[in-house]
């Protein structure tokens, strides 16, 4: 099974995941998936007031806001 890499969890025509999206370029990140919670119970449970959040292979998570540094010392 191959490495799934980072996951951004956001929402549709949300702000501030535009803006996470931007810091994530910033950072110059890895390749990572994009993970919608609209309509999944359990992701709108987990991350709902949170996202965006942005979660490594590892599981560790980053929640909004975030920065470039962050980003990075988290993919790093």
């Amino acid at each position: 099974m191959t490495d799934p890499g980072p996951i951004l969890y956001q929402r549709d025509d949300c702000h501030l995941c535009d803006l996470a999206l931007d810091v994530l370029a910033e950072a110059r990140a890895p390749a990572f998936a994009s993970v919608f919670i609209d309509g999944d119970a359990a992701l709108e449970t987990r991350y709902g007031t949170r996202v965006p959040v942005l979660r490594d292979v590892a599981g560790r998570e980053l929640d909004w806001p975030f920065d470039a540094v962050a980003v990075r010392r988290l993919l790093g």
